[in-house]
């Protein structure tokens, strides 16, 4: 499920995220305060989506849980395309804003990403909202700002350093999504991670009986991971889980390997 953000009303959407006089945040006028806020209703649609997953949000479910009609929200969001502006923009506010550089860049890098791979895993359902177009909210404006601050350290031209960073946040968020969609499988179909690869692999012998000559590499990285998986059957770690924190920290290496030997071309020393 991917969902496109920017789709309620422009003008609306961003005096909301900006939090403008206009956005109609809070009412006022005579009478009792009401019991409800834009900040109240969007803290309470992001429980629903981290607890049941972007499927379930809906105006109506946010409301069930504030004991209100799906109505009595659209006063303060004018509809759920902007509700996920919102929590999308509010999420990113728990991310940190600023890094210890005193280590260096590669330091305060990995760090930014241990950090960004651990929100996406808290909050599975931003992962849904596509990157094809962003938000253009406060808070996703810091994330950005917070990355490029830890980079500029690195002396890289503007126009490597753009790359780069799209580089950073892409990979972090791949190496998320695998294993957040992991995670969510076994809800989703019933099926344990375990049971659904013993019972496929286990079929490859009698529908290619000869797997093993037609991929011997494979074959052979299947014996090192088997021989891995029953030496750690004992770890209270999953196993997949343990295998996507180390395919994270190995490909998150490489990254930083690659940007260390563009600072080193560009400056003629490494930094």
């Amino acid at each position: 499920m991917v969902v496109y953000a920017g789709q309620g009303d422009a003008h609306r959407s961003m005096a909301l995220l900006w939090r403008t006089a206009e956005s109609g945040q809070v009412r006022t006028g005579p009478g009792p305060k009401p019991g409800l806020s834009v900040d109240l209703i969007v803290d309470t649609a992001i429980a629903v989506a981290d607890a049941e997953g972007m499927a379930a949000l809906s105006m109506r479910a946010v409301g069930e849980r504030l004991g209100r009609t799906a109505m009595a929200l659209y006063t303060y969001v004018p509809s759920k395309s902007e509700l996920v502006d919102l929590m999308y923009d509010r999420a990113l506010a728990e991310l940190p804003t600023g890094y210890e550089r005193g280590a260096g860049w590669r330091a305060a890098t990995t760090a930014w990403a241990e950090d960004t791979w651990a929100f996406y895993l808290r909050h599975p359902w931003v992962l849904q909202v596509s990157q094809a177009r962003p938000v253009l909210g406060p808070n996703e404006y810091v994330t950005l700002e917070t990355l490029l601050g830890v980079l500029r350290d690195t002396g890289l031209e503007a126009g490597v350093l753009r790359r780069l960073v799209g580089t950073l946040f892409h990979f972090v968020r791949g190496a998320a999504q695998t294993i957040a969609e992991s995670r969510q499988a076994a809800t989703a179909t019933g099926v344990s991670d375990e049971e659904w690869w013993f019972a496929r692999s286990a079929l490859l012998a009698q529908v290619a009986p000869d797997f093993a000559e037609r991929f011997p590499m494979v074959t052979w990285l299947q014996r090192c991971q088997s021989e891995e998986w029953e030496a750690a059957s004992d770890d209270t770690v999953p196993y997949l889980d343990r295998e996507a924190r180390k395919t994270f920290e190995a490909g998150l290496a490489v990254v930083l390997d690659g940007i260390e030997v563009a600072v080193t071309g560009a400056s003629g020393s490494s930094l």
